[in-house]
This record gives C-alpha cells, sequence and structure tokens, in this order.
C-alpha cells in the first residue's frame, strides 16, 4: 500500500505531511518522558524486522494479486503506539529514500495509512480491548485478526479518499473502492495470522514483554538482548533470502489499480512532482531491492518483480535487505539515542 507520487496532488500530499509530522511530534514526545535507554535496540531490531517483512509479497489465491504485511500493528503491541508510530515512520523515509519505495510527496499519505490507523485505532480500540482481561492464544489470534483487518481496511478506505480528493479521474470513487476493500480484507486476514503467530511466540518466551510495551517494561538486559538477537536474526533471514520468494504479482494498490483504470501506475512528470522524482532517482541506490544499471536513468528489476524466474535468487535483493535492515536500526537506533539524551538533559536546563 505504498502510493507513488503520482496518485496525488500537491495540495493532498502537503497535508497529510503537515498531519504525520504532528503525529510524529506528539509521539516523540510521549516516547521521550516514557524512554529507557535499555530498550532503544528493541525499536531498532523491530524496524529492521519489519522492513524485511514487507520485502515478502505474498500471493492472494484466485485473485492475481498478492500483499506484504503492514506491520504496524506488531510494531504497536510490541513498542507501544508511540514508538511504534516513529519506527514505522523511519521505515518508510528509508524505503523512499533509498530504494524508491513510496513517493516522497506521499511519504505521509503512506505514514499515516499504515501507521496511524494501526497504532492509534486498530491497536488500543481493537487489541487492548480483546486482551485486557488476560493474554491467551485465543484473545491474541481473536485481537491480531480483528485489528490488522481493520487498520488495513482503514488504510485502503484511506487511500481511495486521497486518490479522490487528488483528483485522479483515472480511478473513479465507488470503482477504486471496490477494487480496495476487498483485496485488502484479504491481506488484512493474512496479516493477523502472522501477526498472532509472532506475538504468540514472544508470549510463550518473554511473556513479561507483553505485560506493557517493550519500550517501557522492566524486562531485564539478558531478555532484551535475546529479543533484539532474535528479531535481527530473523531480518537477515527473511531480507537475505527469504524475499528471493516474493511473488511477482502486483500488490492490492497496484492490482486495484489495474482493475479500475488499466494500468498499474499513473504519469506525473511535470511540477513538484518531477522535481520531487529527480530527488529520488539520485537518492535511491538500490532502486526496487535492486541494483543499478551502467545507464543512470535505469535499474535492474528483481526478478521476482519481472516475472521472469522464481525464486528470484538475486544478490541486488540480498543487499537491499541486508542494507535496508542496517539502515533502519542504525536510524532508529540514533533517534532512540538523541531523545534519551534530550531527556537527560530536560531537567537541567529547567534548573
Amino acid at each position: 500500500m505504498h502510493m507513488a507520487d503520482a496518485l496525488i496532488s500537491p495540495v493532498v500530499g502537503a497535508v497529510m505531511w503537515t498531519a504525520t509530522a504532528g503525529v510524529a511530534a506528539y509521539s516523540i514526545k510521549k516516547v521521550q518522558a516514557e524512554l529507557d535507554e535499555k530498550k532503544i535496540p528493541i525499536m531498532g531490531a523491530m524496524g529492521a524486522f519489519v522492513f524485511a517483512t514487507q520485502m515478502i509479497n505474498f500471493s492472494i489465491p484466485g485473485t492475481g494479486s498478492s500483499g506484504h504485511l503492514g506491520g504496524g500493528l506488531l510494531l504497536a503491541i510490541l513498542l507501544g503506539p508511540y514508538a511504534g508510530f516513529i519506527t514505522m515512520a523511519a521505515i518508510l523515509l528509508i524505503q523512499a529514500l533509498f530504494f524508491g519505495d513510496g513517493g516522497l510527496l506521499a511519504y505521509g499519505c503512506n505514514v499515516f495509512n499504515l501507521g496511524f490507523y494501526t497504532c492509534f485505532l486498530a491497536y488500543p480500540l481493537i487489541y487492548k480491548t480483546i486482551t485486557k482481561k488476560g493474554i491467551s492464544p485465543k484473545r491474541i489470534l481473536a485481537g491480531s485478526m480483528i485489528a490488522a483487518i481493520a487498520g488495513l481496511q482503514l488504510g485502503a478506505l484511506s487511500v481511495v479518499f486521497e486518490t479522490f480528493l487528488s483528483g485522479k479521474t483515472e480511478l473513479p470513487f465507488n470503482a477504486f473502492l471496490l477494487m480496495m476493500q476487498p483485496i485488502h480484507l484479504a491481506i488484512g486476514i493474512v496479516e493477523g495470522l502472522v501477526t498472532a503467530a509472532v506475538i504468540s511466540f514472544v508470549w510463550k518466551a518473554r511473556p513479561d514483554l507483553l505485560e506493557k510495551s517493550a519500550v517501557t517494561n522492566t524486562s531485564g538486559t539478558k531478555a532484551i538482548k535475546r529479543v533484539v538477537i532474535g528479531f535481527l536474526i530473523a531480518a537477515l533471514v527473511i531480507g537475505g533470502g527469504v524475499s528471493w520468494f516474493a511473488s511477482a504479482n502486483p500488490d492490492g494498490l497496484e492490482w486495484s489499480m489495474e482493475k479500475t483504470a488499466g494500468v498499474t501506475e499513473l504519469e506525473a512528470t511535470d511540477g513538484i512532482h518531477g522535481f520531487l522524482a529527480g530527488i529520488q532517482s539520485k537518492t535511491a541506490f538500490l532502486p526496487d531491492y535492486g541494483f543499478k544499471t551502467t545507464n543512470t536513468e535505469a535499474h535492474t528489476e528483481p526478478a521476482a518483480e519481472t516475472g521472469d524466474t522464481w525464486p528470484a535468487v538475486s544478490a541486488g535483493t540480498s543487499v537491499s535487505g541486508f542494507v535496508g535492515g542496517a539502515l533502519t536500526l542504525a536510524l532508529l537506533i540514533m533517534v532512540g539515542f538523541v531523545l534519551h539524551f534530550l531527556k537527560r538533559r530536560k531537567p537541567k536546563a529547567a534548573a
């Protein structure tokens, strides 16, 4: 559900950038007040893990479409909604800048669609409500399924409204809506199952991590190290090898566009769209999770994208998984330590 810049107008892009910046600023304030220095690596490890999982598109049987995990609900459950939102914003920033996945103008839309609904609506209003009487396998499954479906449905609906308000006549509201909602219902079911599996594993291994979010709980250093190492190993395996098995089918958004407008992407190369596309072409050193060719205007598409072979055994894909995970990890650890540093200095400034 990563939107390209061509799907939105500059006005909608600016509004969503503003909304996302407001939510991010509030989240940073909340995390700064609560963050324990020992828990910062968990944010980085979770970010690297979700980055890797978003590289895996799974086929939706009988549709010719595919989907990938959003990860927002998983982040909110393990990190809390505020740290979860910041982590999602960092993941999408790395993807947009260095891999050309999602537009720069559409960055605010993508963070809001994938992060806000899951972290601030699906998690507290659905998942926490279902599990507040006690955590159990059944409650984890029910909460994860319902919350994941709700979060993705809201995100998909938001995409439809954003394109409609942007005046994209190629994607009529009713027709686009009728494509987007059902396909993201199917994707939401898979996300719910995967989220439940991950949370159940963590609950069995370290149940104390779910009593409160990992950012604020009182788990020991050894427990935190095991969690961090586990998610980092999973990120390496998924990004470096499992990503070869990604489905070649268009994702839910592209599939919906093709069914509605007959194309999987729209063109917009003038004005702000062209300017931001030029920036992105320079910063994206592994565009579409593959190596650039000698022609600076082109790049090598992973085989999973072109449909040439499957599995797509590609060095470019593996390198992208490793590099993307490392960049996400580094960015989130840096953000965490900056927030922790500012938190420690605050009382001195007030004195």
